[in-house]
C-alpha cells in the first residue's frame, strides 16, 4: 500500500507515500470523514490490493469495506503534510473511548513502563456508568509499589482523564500465539476479580 524509497531521509520513520495506483487516506473512527495531515485516526486504503468481499459473508464485507471501496485496516496512524504515512502502533480496537475523549493504550502503557517498579503492563478500558469507559491498568511489578505512585508518575506527565483509575497486579497476562496481550480476556479478568488490585 505505502513504501518509502532507498534514499528517503525519513524511511526509518515513515512508511513512505502510498505506491502508484494506491490511495491511503486517515479516517475518523466514529464519523469515518477523512482526516487532515497529522491527525490521528484509522488508515484506510484502496486500489488493486483491496479483495472486493467475504465470500457469502455480506455484514463481514460492510465491516471491512466502505461503500466506496476504502479498506478498514484497524490500524491507527496519520499522515504527514509530505502524505507519508506513519503508523501509530495502536489498534482501534484497543481504543478507550471515555466520555467521547479517545485514549490510546499504548501511549500510557509506553510511560508506565519507563517507571523502575514496572516489569510488564497493558492498559485497557473498563466499564463506567458515568463515562462509558475508563482507563485500566494492569501490571507485572518488579518491585514493590504503590497505585497512587504509578497514577502520581502518569499523572504529572500526560492528561489527567489518561490516568488509570484503577491499577491490577498481574502475575502474568493472557497472551495470543504472537504473544500479544489478549485484552478482551484482561477485561474479563478483571470485572471476574481474578486480578488483585494494587493498593
Amino acid at each position: 500500500m505505502t513504501s518509502p524509497t532507498f534514499d528517503d531521509p525519513e524511511r526509518f520513520s515513515t512508511c513512505g507515500p502510498p505506491l502508484p495506483g494506491f490511495e491511503v487516506r486517515i479516517a475518523d473512527p466514529a464519523s469515518g470523514e477523512a482526516l487532515p495531515a497529522s491527525a490521528v485516526g484509522e488508515v484506510q486504503g484502496r486500489g488493486p490490493m483491496v479483495m472486493s468481499g467475504y465470500h457469502n459473508r455480506p455484514e463481514a464485507t460492510a465491516e471491512t469495506i466502505t461503500a466506496d471501496g476504502w479498506l478498514r485496516t484497524g490500524d491507527l496512524g496519520y499522515l504527514t503534510g509530505e502524505g507519508k504515512l506513519v503508523i501509530a502502533g495502536w489498534r482501534l480496537r484497543d481504543m478507550i473511548i471515555r466520555g467521547g475523549e479517545n485514549i490510546y493504550p499504548a501511549e500510557i502503557e509506553n510511560l508506565l513502563q519507563t517507571h523502575p517498579a514496572v516489569e510488564a503492563v497493558a492498559v485497557f478500558g473498563v466499564e463506567d456508568d458515568y463515562y462509558g469507559e475508563v482507563v485500566a491498568a494492569a501490571v507485572r511489578l518488579a518491585a514493590e509499589v504503590s497505585s497512587d505512585e504509578l497514577k502520581g508518575f502518569v499523572g504529572e506527565r500526560i492528561a489527567r482523564f489518561k490516568v488509570p483509575v484503577v491499577i491490577y497486579r498481574a502475575d502474568c497476562f493472557p497472551l495470543t500465539p504472537s504473544g500479544k496481550v489478549r485484552k478482551v480476556e484482561l477485561k474479563d479478568w478483571a470485572k471476574a476479580g481474578r486480578m488483585e488490585v494494587l493498593r
